[in-house]
């Protein structure tokens, strides 16, 4: 059988086994695999009762937590298809999506967005989590029986449709990624054989169950070993429940880490001595991780390293064993400095495409300036043009309704075609930019962009940014910064650039403090800068800054 939802049934062998846990009317609460599978069964019999059938589609647009789980655990079991949406992504989208999908339920968390999504011409059934909608939908409570017979599972074949994944692409409409019960149970089994994750492990969820990096690996994952998964509140609440969950494992986007290492160098600066007493721990413990310490740096280590690290690492709860980061590339010196400290930070690699794992550093050999080897039973390989090629029983069915984009994505062989450039060496995969998004300047000089803006992003002047070049002399940086001296920040910039080729130069700076969000168009919903509506909103001095010419 493979049907996701047997994660769920296996646990039932030890019912009392606590799964989650969840702040709940103010308090932290346990719930065991008794619990959750009960709210499961509740889901199937309301859903029974209305006559949904194998492969109707429900969309979730809902907060991390026991309800996402339910529900999903619910709709999985009987066939059904799940449609997960972000919850802070603006209402035209979600709405966009639901039409697209056909859904005939949506699950949201209050009225404010079932209102909205409610003057759709073909809107489906909404259920609101609030008791108190104001808008007239149904909420969860009401409708569900308060009695149901037991959780069931349907016995489904591999290739059974489980989710229609939206992708959040940086240029025009989503497409909806389809990945079977076999596509996702395969990542999942890969991911288990790397023994990373233990069942004594608590997760801490704070990624959207949108994401497929969270659904696979901080949802489904444990659910397979019987780990247990806390869920944090909100992202401004975030450092409380690092510190009073203490979880073991967070899977991150690497922006987290950033903002943290930011931080705690900024609390450094302020003296001195305390600086170089951390660099040369971090420098000890990063020769360690790579088997080339010394007895120096042995000293150092065993003198020092718990008094300089344990102050940080108990920021972030004090048990973590390491973190996966992805979803976007990871500045190496942010990840030796926690290494040094002794948290392993592992880079990983992956597309919704792929349900998602590809490749990710594993605690032995950890090299972060790549993001890792590939899962075992994921084969890689390079494209003429250097893109990475993908291919295993985890690669999606295609995409939903767009036979087309299927056939550019997916080629004959069935290798997925994933758009990144990459070099593989040992059998390490090292991401080398955006096929699609490589710069092309005038003088013919060409740059994958990202790891450019993920140099200059390292200084703390620039909160956001993004470089223009495509067809012109030179680069412009766009960035969000609340400094207002160009000519001083042109030369931060390329304070940063120091290891890149000559010609790699920021020579205008178009700066804005309006920050770039998902409500203002400018983000996508997992965080990814939409380049080409950025161009759109900042043309007119794109054009002004490259009719002026080079400042420096």
């Amino acid at each position: 059988m493979a049907n996701i939802a047997g994660l769920l049934q296996a646990q039932l062998a030890t019912p009392d086994r606590i799964l989650y846990r969840q702040h709940l009317e103010g308090s932290w609460r346990d719930i065991s695999a008794r619990d959750i599978a009960a709210y499961a069964a509740r889901w199937q019999a309301y859903l029974r009762a209305e006559g949904f059938a194998l492969g109707e589609r429900i969309a979730l647009c809902l907060r991390n937590g026991i309800h996402w789980v339910a529900a999903d655990q619910a709709a999985l079991g009987m066939g059904m298809v799940i449609v997960p949406l972000y919850v802070d992504d603006n209402p035209e989208n979600v709405a966009w999506c639901l039409e697209n999908s056909g859904a005939r339920l949506l699950v949201v968390e209050s009225g404010r967005m079932a209102g909205e999504l409610a003057k759709l011409a073909t809107a489906p059934r909404i259920l609101c989590l609030a008791t108190e909608t104001g808008s007239g939908h149904a909420t969860v409570d009401a409708v569900l029986p308060k009695q149901a017979p037991a959780f069931s599972v349907a016995d489904l074949g591999a290739g059974t449709l489980a989710t229609v994944c939206y992708t959040s692409g940086t240029a025009g409409r989503p497409k909806g990624v389809m990945l079977s019960h076999g596509n996702i149970l395969a990542n999942v089994a890969a991911s288990e054989r790397t023994r990373l994750a233990r069942s004594d492990d608590r997760f801490l969820s704070f990624l959207p169950l949108s994401h497929m990096l969270e659904r696979t690996g901080g949802y489904y994952l444990p659910l397979s070993i019987g780990a247990q998964v806390a869920f944090a509140r909100s992202v401004s609440q975030l450092a409380e429940d690092l510190a009073s969950q203490q979880p073991t494992v967070v899977y991150a986007v690497p922006r987290v880490f950033e903002r943290f290492a930011a931080r705690v160098n900024e609390t450094l600066a302020a003296s001195p001595a305390k600086k170089r007493l951390f660099e040369r721990v971090v420098a000890a413990g990063g020769r360690a991780a790579r088997g080339e310490a010394g007895l120096a740096d042995r000293i150092v280590l065993a003198l020092l390293r718990r008094r300089v690290a344990q102050p940080v690492l108990a920021r972030l709860g004090g048990r973590l064993r390491f973190a996966v980061l992805g979803g976007a590339p990871l500045d190496a010196s942010i990840a030796w400095l926690f290494i040094g400290l002794g948290l392993p930070l592992l880079q990983g690699y992956g597309m919704t495409e792929a349900s998602p794992v590809i490749s990710v550093n594993r605690l032995e050999g950890n090299v972060p300036e790549s993001v890792g080897i590939a899962l075992d039973n994921v084969e890689v390989r390079l494209g003429p043009q250097g893109e990475l090629l993908a291919r295993g029983p985890s690669v999606m069915l295609g995409y939903w309704n767009d036979p087309e984009a299927t056939a550019k994505a997916l080629d004959p062989e069935g290798w997925l075609h994933t758009g990144d450039l990459a070099e593989i060496r040992s059998g390490r995969i090292f991401i080398r930019g955006r096929l699609k998004d490589v710069l092309v300047l005038s003088n013919g000089e060409k740059l994958p962009p990202q790891d450019v803006e993920l140099a200059i992003l390292g200084d703390l002047a620039f909160e956001q940014g993004m470089l223009i070049g495509e067809g012109r002399p030179f680069l412009t940086l766009v960035a969000v910064t609340r400094e207002t001296d160009e000519k001083g920040l042109i030369r931060r910039a390329n304070e940063r650039l120091k290891g890149f080729p000559r010609y790699i130069r920021v020579r205008r700076v178009i700066a804005t403090r309006e920050p770039w969000t998902v409500e203002n168009g400018l983000l996508t919903a997992t965080l990814k800068v939409r380049r080409e509506r950025v161009l759109k909103t900042f043309g007119a001095e794109i054009e002004r800054a490259y009719s002026a010419g080079p400042l420096d």
